[in-house]
């Protein structure tokens, strides 16, 4: 395999004088290049189709790494989705008058997942899930809040870390600073972790929570009857319970994940997924709760645009008629016994996690970020976007697999030699990779 110069060229440039002009750079940490490689990564594209990204300085590259960060579910440009899409926009995205998808996505929503009555719209996973926490709260009259999981940016969230600075640091995200948010947020948000009941019954009966706020599943399988038992929890205390679908949903089944485990929230909130790179969030709930909605003011002007739901339509459409999550599942499966069998053959130690759909792995060594960023640089220099997880799509395919591991094969050749002469360092060309968040100089 034929390997590439990694230069300095206009997306290198271009990111920074952004930062100059961009506070952090850009709009979303998990864009950052310096999460991915410091001073080498492209940071741009000029065109994305498929699982095929050129930067701008025209050179190609196949996306094994996050996919529009878990966006791009079809791949990207998927061409039956840009159809509805582009039909959609030359009849107009905004109106004075309601746009009728709204309606039909309701309707669609509702019939994959039957216990819930009535949907709220928003355009980002972070926003639907503040919506949700609104209603939650409205609903159940209590503000104070049972997390679990990484849930967004906004106050309700960050307010986990005003007691503690590491509240949030096992909940995906280390490093998060609670500045701007309201000390009067103090004890409102309270973080338990995902399959540790006995947590959650503590702090409910501290606090006396209103509303419980989970992914009910990321990387983790629950064990016990962990989500029957907080829903139990949830209705004894008369607490809303918010199911944190942004991630999960349309990946391993055709609607939320939950579905598959046969539990019930209150309300679950999708997003990504649901629509394949265009805008777009859906809140559901039951009637019971969501008739809180009325009692509180939510409502902005872009959640009415046309695009967001006439693509979720087409992307969920195409689910159902492809069979998505069977062909991730295969894909995924495929690159997690890649890894494993090349990390025998070079006697390297790492570890797996899934679900297949979002499958990664990670460096079991003390310096595992240097690996990481190793592994990244040389990945990039044979033509691929890469980090220690793969988003799958429907546009990989079993050949790119394959493409993709004779080229991790010659990098765990790298890596290996590089563990035993201790010469990580050495090899890398720039700075080690963020592993969470930082302030950018």
């Amino acid at each position: 395999m034929i390997t590439r110069n990694i230069r300095k060229g206009k997306g290198q440039k271009l990111w920074k004088r952004a930062k100059t002009l961009i506070p952090g750079g850009n709009q979303l940490l998990s864009k950052r290049a310096e999460m991915f490689l410091p001073d080498q990564w492209p940071a741009y594209f000029k065109k994305a189709k498929g699982i095929r990204v050129t930067d701008l300085d025209g050179r190609t590259y196949i996306d094994f790494s996050r996919m529009g960060i878990g966006a791009c579910v079809l791949g990207y440009a998927d061409s039956d989705v840009n159809r509805a899409v582009k039909k959609a926009i030359d009849r107009g995205s905004m109106s004075t008058l309601n746009s009728p998808e709204e309606v039909e996505l309701a309707e669609v929503l509702m019939r994959l997942h039957p216990w819930a009555d009535m949907v709220r719209y928003a355009r980002t996973g972070g926003e639907a899930m503040s919506i949700a926490v609104r209603i939650a709260r409205a609903s159940s009259g209590k503000e104070k809040i049972a997390f679990c999981g990484y849930h967004g940016w906004h106050d309700w969230y960050l307010s986990g870390n005003l007691a503690s600075d590491k509240n949030l640091d096992g909940h995906l995200l280390p490093g998060l600073e609670p500045r701007g948010v309201p000390r009067g947020l103090l004890n409102t948000a309270i973080p338990f972790r995902y399959n540790h009941i006995e947590e959650l019954e503590k702090i409910v009966k501290k606090h006396g929570i209103g509303v419980i706020v989970m992914e009910p599943y990321r990387h983790e399988e629950p064990e016990k009857d962990f989500l029957q038992n907080v829903k139990r929890i949830a209705k004894r205390e008369g607490a809303v319970l918010v199911f944190d679908e942004v991630s999960a949903a349309f990946r391993q089944n055709v609607g939320g994940v939950h579905l598959l485990y046969n539990v019930s929230p209150d309300i679950a909130v999708l997003a990504k997924a649901i629509s394949n790179g265009y805008p777009m969030a859906a809140i559901i709930g039951t009637k019971k709760v969501m008739d809180a909605a009325q009692g509180t003011f939510i409502s902005s002007t872009y959640w009415t645009e046309r695009i967001g739901p006439v693509a979720a339509l087409a992307t969920i459409n195409k689910f159902q008629k492809k069979n998505v999550p069977q062909h991730l599942a295969r894909i995924g499966k495929q690159i997690e016994i890649g890894w494993k069998s090349l990390a025998r053959k070079y006697n390297l130690h790492i570890s797996t996690e899934g679900p297949y759909a979002m499958i990664g792995f990670s460096f079991d060594y003390k310096n595992k970020q240097e690996l990481k960023t190793l592994f990244v640089q040389e990945m990039l220099k044979r033509g691929f976007l890469t980090e220690l997880s793969v988003y799958v799509t429907y546009a990989h395919t079993s050949n790119d697999v394959k493409q993709y591991l004779r080229a991790v094969d010659q990098v765990f050749a790298i890596i290996q030699k590089a563990v035993a002469e201790n010469t990580v360092g050495k090899l890398l060309a720039g700075p080690v990779a963020h592993s969470g968040f930082a302030r950018l100089a």
